[in-house]
This record gives structure tokens, C-alpha cells and sequence, in this order.
């Protein structure tokens, strides 16, 4: 007994990297991770349409029409994974290990459940469609495309569980690895089932969604070859399995709010879809935008990297009460991510007619694409200070204020703009700049709320050592 009280005394309490590494050095080490997976999951979604597009142009506007479905089974999955990887994390770090497991198997549960649900009800995908169209050509590619990635999604949803319990336990290299298999083998596959080489048929726009599909279970082949063929800390076992109602509140505890902030986005696009298509009448319009937002991610990705691995330090420093710390990672964050959007807003100002064209296969959205990024980039900077105090404020608590964030961007003055500016103006061109109206109210509410909860919650706490 004494011996160990004397162990304990001496021990050495091993500092937190996140209190004591240079914020820069931490950022860029934390960032590049996640900035290299969310780039690799934007990429594969750009290669789709891109291929897609060369098919046919009413395969486009189909697949485009689709996307807001597509985003809502990733906000299901991803947020009942985010709930699942806290739980584990939470029971970890507790040294609860068999609450750890528990976990992980009601998790994938859920998981597989919700896959069901979604494979249901891509029977009933028709109806869908005929929201934003009656035309022949359009409603059978959607429904064909939208059908097979519904059957099959269950996995991409096992697939994001096994990462999701790889990344619980700070092995995020191999939850990388599963991700980069799985788009990389839809890459490859999107010209072969499309267009029909290598003996294989010429599939359209059904080649496209079963290049998706296949790119996902080989993801989840991938993935469960690493969950389940090493020894983990997190041991992924059905033998004996009943659900735990106790765990599963726990985990859409913190997965159910993450499901309806990604969901948002969903909405939105549902919503321009509908006046596009049918305030306007304008399928371009729909393809536009279906383009607009597959490869603004390739600009946004980054920017959601290196805000998400600062909400971590951000959260850290202000648990630990060193103001200096994390003014300091504030300003960095935000001058990375305005820089980012900076880049982004020049590349969409001086190519955008080359970057819509890749899409273009006969030339119909080519001019409305290249207005379309013009005015729409031209919110980006505000943008990147938006989402980072977004970010801020989820770091020091306040979901609530993120979460009127999002509504604001995305759902309460988008939308309505949009459908005054089309209503008004009755053309497509004019709808985009609802997106710049939009980033300006957030803009406007972000900092207003920030100095508000910089002066309750962190003016007051000691300088702290900078570091």
C-alpha cells in the first residue's frame, strides 16, 4: 500500500498536447486528417457526376435530384456513427470496456436498422421524383439511380460505424484507409458500368449508382477485415446480443442532433430544387445546382477540417480556463479558413466556365453555371467566419446559437430569399444571390453572438501561458 501511494507521488502527470503544443504545429498536425478524408469523400461524389454528365445531360439533372435524398441517409449515418463514437470514446476513457463493446454492437445495430428503413423505402422513390418533374426521361433515370442506392445502402451505413469505431479509438489512419478503398474502387468502376468497357455492359446512369454501392461494401469489406481481424481496445461481437435501451438513448443523445443539423442541408436542397423546377420551370436550374454543390465541396472540405479539428483545442483551453490559448486558436482558425475561402472565391471567379463545362456534355448550362459560381462565391469569405464561430460556439457549449447558424445559411433566409428573388425577377440567375444574402444575416448573427458570449464566458478567465 505505502509503496504504491509513494508510486503515485512521484508519478509524472503527462501533459495534454492540446494545453501544451504551439497552437499552429497542433492545428495543422489535427487537421490534415480529416481535411485528406472529407477531400477523398468530395472527390468520389465529383467523379460520379462527372461521368454522369457525359452520359446524358437528363442523367445529370436525375442525379441531381437524387443528391438530397443521398444527403439524408448520410446525415442518419454519420450521426448515429457520431453518437455511437462518443459513446465508446465516453466508456474508454472511463476504462468501462465491456460498455465500450456494448456500444459498438448496438451501434452497428442502429445502423443496420436505419439501412433497412432507407431500402424500404427506395420502393417508393416515383412519387419523389414527381415533385420536380414530369418528364419521362428524367423520372426513370432518378428513380433507376436513386432505387439501387437505396437497396443497397446498408453498406455505406456499416461502412461509417466501422470508422466510426476505428476513429473512437484514435486510429484514424485505418479509418482512412477503408475510405480511400472504397472511393477509389467507384472511381474506377464509374467509366467501366457507365459506358460499358472491358466486356462489361453499358449500364447509364444504373452503372453509376452500382459503381456507388460497390465502392461502399468494399469500404465496409475493408473496414470490417480491420474492426474485426486485430485485437482492439473495442471488440465488435454479436454472440448474445439484445439491444440495450440505456445505450441506445445515449447515443442519439448526441446523434440526434448531429442527424438534424446534416439534415438541413437535405431540406435546402429540396427546397431550390423546387423552385427551380417548378416556380421556374427550369431544369437547368436543377442540374446547376446539383454540380454547384458536389464540387464546392472540393473548396468547403478543407475549410470543415480545420474548423472541426480546432473545435477540439478551442473546447480544451476553455475547460482549462487559458484565455490566451484559445483567443489564439480562434484567430488562427479563422485566418485559415479565410484564406481557403479566399482561394476558393478566386478559382470560382476566373474558371468557372471551365469547371461547369467538365459537366457540360452539350453546352445548355454552361453560362448559367458560370453566373451561378460567380455570385455564390462571392459569399465565401463570410462563409469561412460563419461556420468558424459556428465551430466556437459548439466548442464552448452553445449548440443552440450553432444550431440558429445553420437554420439561418441554410433553411430560415435562404430559402425564403431564394423564392422572393425567383418570384420577383423570374429568372435563375437571380436566385443565386440569396445565398450571399444568407451568409451576410449569419455573418451578422455569428459576430453579434460572439462578442456576447466572449464577454459572459471568456474575458473574464485568466490569460493562461500563450505557448
Amino acid at each position: 500500500m505505502e509503496k504504491s501511494l509513494n508510486k503515485a507521488k512521484i508519478a509524472p502527470n503527462i501533459p495534454n498536447k492540446m494545453g501544451t503544443k504551439p497552437i499552429g504545429r497542433l492545428l495543422f498536425g489535427m487537421a490534415v486528417p480529416l481535411v485528406i478524408s472529407m477531400l477523398v469523400q468530395a472527390l468520389y461524389n465529383v467523379v460520379d457526376s462527372y461521368f454522369v454528365a457525359q452520359y446524358s445531360d437528363s442523367a445529370l439533372k436525375a442525379v441531381s435530384l437524387a443528391y438530397p435524398i443521398q444527403m439524408l441517409m448520410i446525415a442518419v449515418s454519420v450521426g448515429t456513427s457520431v453518437g455511437m463514437n462518443s459513446y465508446i470514446s465516453r466508456k474508454l476513457g472511463a476504462g468501462e470496456h465491456d460498455a465500450a463493446n456494448r456500444g459498438a454492437a448496438n451501434g452497428m445495430f442502429l445502423l443496420f436498422v436505419s439501412s433497412l428503413v432507407f431500402a424500404v423505402l427506395g420502393f417508393f422513390t416515383r412519387p419523389f421524383f414527381k415533385l420536380f418533374t414530369d418528364k419521362s426521361d428524367l423520372l426513370e433515370y432518378g428513380v433507376t439511380y436513386l432505387r439501387i442506392c437505396m437497396w443497397f445502402c446498408t453498406g455505406v451505413f456499416l461502412q461509417l460505424g466501422c470508422e466510426r469505431i476505428l476513429q473512437s479509438m484514435g486510429k484514424n489512419g485505418l479509418s482512412m484507409t477503408t475510405q480511400l478503398i472504397g472511393a477509389v474502387t467507384n472511381i474506377i468502376l464509374d467509366p467501366i458500368l457507365i459506358f460499358g468497357k472491358f466486356g462489361f455492359p453499358a449500364l447509364g446512369v444504373a452503372g453509376a449508382a452500382y459503381a456507388t454501392v460497390i465502392g461502399q461494401w468494399v469500404g465496409l469489406a475493408v473496414a470490417l477485415v480491420l474492426v474485426l481481424g486485430k485485437k482492439h481496445e473495442v471488440t465488435l461481437s454479436f454472440k448474445g446480443f439484445k439491444p440495450c435501451g440505456e445505450t441506445v438513448r445515449e447515443i442519439y443523445r448526441v446523434g440526434l442532433p448531429s442527424i438534424l443539423l446534416q439534415a438541413i442541408g437535405s431540406v435546402m436542397n429540396i427546397g431550390m430544387n423546387t423552385i427551380f423546377a417548378r416556380v421556374l420551370n427550369d431544369d437547368g436550374g436543377v442540374a446547376i445546382m446539383g454540380v454547384y454543390f458536389k464540387v464546392q465541396s472540393l473548396i468547403f472540405m478543407p475549410l470543415f477540417g480545420v474548423t472541426n479539428a480546432s473545435m477540439s483545442i478551442l473546447a480544451y483551453n476553455f475547460g482549462a480556463k487559458n484565455r490566451l490559448r484559445l483567443t489564439k486558436a480562434w484567430r488562427l482558425t479563422l485566418s485559415v479558413a479565410i484564406v481557403i475561402m479566399l482561394i476558393g472565391t478566386i478559382i470560382f471567379q476566373l474558371f468557372p466556365d471551365r469547371i461547369i463545362a467538365l459537366f457540360d456534355k452539350d453546352g445548355s448550362i454552361t453560362t448559367g453555371g458560370t453566373a451561378a459560381f460567380r455570385i455564390v462565391s462571392l459569399s465565401f469569405v463570410l462563409a469561412a467566419a460563419s461556420i468558424t464561430n459556428s465551430i466556437t460556439f459548439n466548442a464552448l457549449g452553445r449548440g443552440t446559437a450553432s444550431m440558429i447558424m445553420s437554420l439561418i445559411r441554410q433553411l430560415c433566409v435562404l430559402l425564403p430569399a431564394a423564392l422572393v428573388l425567383a418570384l420577383v425577377f423570374r429568372t435563375v440567375e437571380s436566385v443565386w444571390w440569396s445565398f450571399l444574402i444568407a451568409e451576410f444575416v449569419a455573418f451578422a448573427y455569428s459576430f453579434m453572438m460572439l462578442r456576447r458570449i466572449w464577454k459572459k464566458d471568456i474575458a473574464h478567465l485568466p490569460d493562461g501561458a500563450e505557448v
